[in-house]
């Protein structure tokens, strides 16, 4: 269990395990709130944050899972089953030829997306033919997923958000000009003297 936490922060964290914002939370815990929202606010995101709560957080996100839900490994065993599957994992053969065979023991059963049959009834009672179909689902497809949960490679561009800002102090009037026809999507030609002074 996470380090000991007093009731009000047990509270706060079941509180916002059940859906409550940070500062309902907050106020349900019982803390104060006679001061401006934005403390109030920046309190509660600092306490939800804070490493015991996270940690008290995951303890409940994980005693909540239900055990049909599968968990990661299991996820990535089946995607693994799929993606080393092929129809020899299916198929026994003996000296009486060659028979489709799926059960409890045989390799990479996930895999098989679908299997059909159908009797061909043989003429003037010729024996009858079974044809069986089956369909695997495709490994390019779990190999593809396996390698975006291990992170393998990502997709798309890495877009970062902040709220840097750049300025650009310029001292003479033509400097300004050109700055200003930059940013308004020009491209002006640009002479730079590279003297060397000594």
């Amino acid at each position: 269990m996470a380090k000991r936490l007093t009731q009000k922060q047990e509270t706060f964290t079941l509180n916002i395990f059940q859906g409550m914002t940070q500062r309902e939370a907050w106020k349900q815990a019982g803390y104060s709130t006679n001061y401006p929202i934005a403390h109030i606010d920046r309190d509660a995101s600092l306490l939800a944050n804070s490493p015991k709560i996270l940690q008290r957080f995951e303890e409940l996100r994980e005693k909540s899972e239900s055990a049909a839900v599968m968990n990661v490994q299991e996820r990535k065993e089946v995607l693994t089953e799929i993606g080393r599957a092929n129809m020899i994992n299916f198929v026994e053969v003996g000296q009486d030829g060659a028979w489709f065979s799926i059960d409890k023991t045989n390799l990479n059963n996930r895999a098989l997306q679908s299997v059909q049959s159908k009797t061909v009834i043989g003429k003037d009672g010729a024996s009858d033919a079974v044809f069986i179909r089956v369909n695997l689902h495709d490994p390019t497809k779990a190999i593809d997923l396996l390698n975006k949960m291990d992170k393998i490679y990502s997709e798309g561009s890495v877009v970062n958000v902040d709220n840097r800002k750049i300025e650009i102090i310029v001292y003479d009037q033509e400097t300004k000009q050109l700055v200003e026809r930059l940013i308004s999507g020009e491209s002006p030609k640009i002479q730079i003297d590279a003297g060397i002074q000594g």
